[in-house]
């Protein structure tokens, strides 16, 4: 299909009562029954999207040379230096430590820093917990700045104002998969001289003005849990191109040890450690993963662009922004807002239902964490009023208003997951007419 669009015949479709619902597109539903599924119509996406994990033979061959080997552990095996090395090569980076988890790779990082109590990490309030999590572990007080709207991103225009004296860490997070503004909040930290550690947990192989994130901060974590785009089940990486930080996260995610020994504890990089050892087994199929994850990507990126051009022409459909500097997006996630104006209002939820009854699977993504119990009962932890006190605390939950979060996690966030990209071009366009016939009925299907 050529993807250079006739945007005259796709808006007709918006208000059409002729033989298509879609006259632009070539793959849709037929005027004989244009209905939306919850209304008994065909379902726009009648197939399913690709699942997730892909493997094949290729994986259960270095599975096998792990098991066969007996060297399960790092501490005697091959695969993960293997695997360090290799993903090393594809960020561009100097040095990465495979850890076992990318919540591991964000707990030593800030472990290799010696974060602790009565410090302060700025991180965005939109973002999967686990961001969070690392800070309150170890006992620091994490700033949460609000979101931009168009991007989904964290503010970095906010990000200055959140800086205070005690400030250790500013931990952005590439949201989606897609570069938060580098370029502003790499300005704002060095005029603070203030560490930036890259949440890419979620971006593997995006890229910021052609560089692959990781290489921007002072280090950067990975997830491979078992939705990312790079997948062992678990698993993580930290990537650096500081040697001496390297080897901080090494003997931080080893016991304190600096290398295979059993005595020999590490030299000036705090005085605690942990296990956060990737295991032979997960190096193993992330190598094997790694062999196919160039051509997954290049298919999410051209479903994305493809999608996008399609879900601009629908008036209360907003796809994310990318930020000018954001040459490539890993699209693990393909986000998108949603005007109930322009949809007889309908709300987010009775879209995002009828939307599920065409085929196509989303979400309504993070919540607002900033004023969800289970962070602000951290104003009442006892560990926490004992080291910051009451009044502190109480300035903490104040300093915490993210009011652009609130429309976004409340209002108009959807989410589409990464093997959803990996269908078909038919199957993007299938997604815009599900979306366009969802418009065209939203005052029925408000009654549902």
């Amino acid at each position: 299909m050529n993807d250079k669009l006739d945007r005259r015949k796709f808006i007709g479709a918006l208000s059409v009562g002729g033989v298509s619902l879609v006259v632009g597109l070539p793959h849709v539903a037929s005027a004989s029954n244009p209905k939306p599924a919850l209304l008994g119509g065909p379902k726009a996406n009648p197939a399913n999207f690709p699942g997730w994990p892909m493997f094949d033979q290729t994986e259960e061959k270095a599975l096998m040379e792990v098991l066969r080997s007996k060297s399960w552990g790092r501490n005697g095996g091959t695969a993960v230096t293997n695997f360090e090395k290799a993903f090393a090569q594809l960020l561009g980076v100097k040095h990465c430590v495979g850890v076992s988890s990318g919540t591991s790779s964000l707990y030593t990082m800030l472990g290799a820093l010696d974060v602790g109590p009565g410090d302060e990490v700025i991180l965005p309030v939109y973002t999967f917990i686990a961001t969070y999590n690392v800070v309150v572990l170890n006992y620091a007080l994490p700033v949460l700045v609000d979101t931009d709207l168009e991007s989904f991103q964290i503010d970095a225009n906010k990000i200055e104002a959140a800086i205070t004296g005690q400030t250790k860490v500013i931990m952005p997070v590439h949201m989606g998969g897609s570069p938060a503004d580098l370029d502003k909040i790499l300005s704002v930290a060095g005029k603070a001289n203030i560490p930036v550690i890259e949440d890419a947990c979620q971006a593997h192989l995006a890229e910021w003005r052609g560089r692959k994130v990781g290489n921007f901060g002072l280090a950067g974590g990975f997830s491979f849990q078992a939705t990312k785009n790079l997948n062992a089940g678990e698993g993580g990486v930290i990537a650096t191109n500081d040697e001496k930080f390297a080897a901080y996260c090494f003997n931080f995610h080893n016991q304190g040890l600096r290398g295979r020994a059993t005595t020999a504890y590490n030299d000036g990089a705090g005085t605690r450690a942990t296990n956060m050892r990737l295991t032979e087994f997960q190096a193993g199929i992330l190598l094997a993963q790694m062999s196919r994850l160039q051509e997954q990507s290049n298919r999410r990126t051209d479903n994305a662009n493809y999608l996008t051009k399609l879900l601009k022409e629908i008036p209360g459909i907003q796809p994310a922004k990318l930020h000018e500097g954001a040459t490539r997006s890993a699209y693990h996630l393909y986000m998108f807002r949603y005007d109930k104006a322009h949809f007889a209002g309908l709300s987010r939820e009775k879209f995002m239902k009828a939307l599920q009854a065409e085929g196509v699977p989303c979400t309504g993504g993070y919540g607002t964490m900033n004023t969800d119990r289970y962070v602000t009962e951290l104003a009442n932890n006892k560990h926490y009023l004992k080291i910051y006190g009451e009044k502190t605390m109480k300035e903490w939950l104040e300093r915490n208003q993210c009011p652009q979060n609130n429309i976004l996690s409340e209002e108009q966030g959807i989410w589409f997951l990464q093997n959803l990209l990996l269908g078909t071009k038919t199957q993007m366009e299938q997604v815009a007419e599900g979306i366009l016939k969802i418009r065209k009925y939203a005052v029925e299907l408000g009654k549902v």
